[in-house]
C-alpha cells in the first residue's frame, strides 16, 4: 500500500490531503495518468513529484511502501 499526497490546488481537487493505494509495480507517469483520469486533476503534467521526500522523474518506478507527493509549481510575489 502506499500513501499518495497532494499539495495545493491538488488536494482541493482531490478533496483530501492524501489517499491510500496500491501503486507498487507502477510507474510515476502511469500513477498520473491514473490519478488524472481518475480525479480530473488540473495541470497535472506541470507538477513535481517526490517518491519518499525526493524529487524523482516520471519513469522512476513506485515500491510497496513508498510515499508518493504531487507538488504543484509555486509563484510568489
Amino acid at each position: 500500500m502506499n500513501k499518495v499526497l497532494f499539495f495545493a490546488h491538488l488536494r482541493d481537487a482531490v478533496g483530501e490531503d492524501f489517499i491510500k493505494m496500491d501503486a507498487a509495480g507502477k510507474t510515476v507517469a502511469q500513477l498520473k495518468e491514473l490519478l488524472k483520469e481518475q480525479y480530473d486533476l488540473p495541470r497535472f503534467d506541470t507538477v513535481m513529484t517526490a517518491i519518499n521526500e525526493e524529487f524523482c522523474s516520471d519513469d522512476d518506478v513506485i515500491q510497496e511502501g513508498d510515499e508518493i507527493a504531487f507538488i504543484p509549481p509555486v509563484s510568489g510575489g
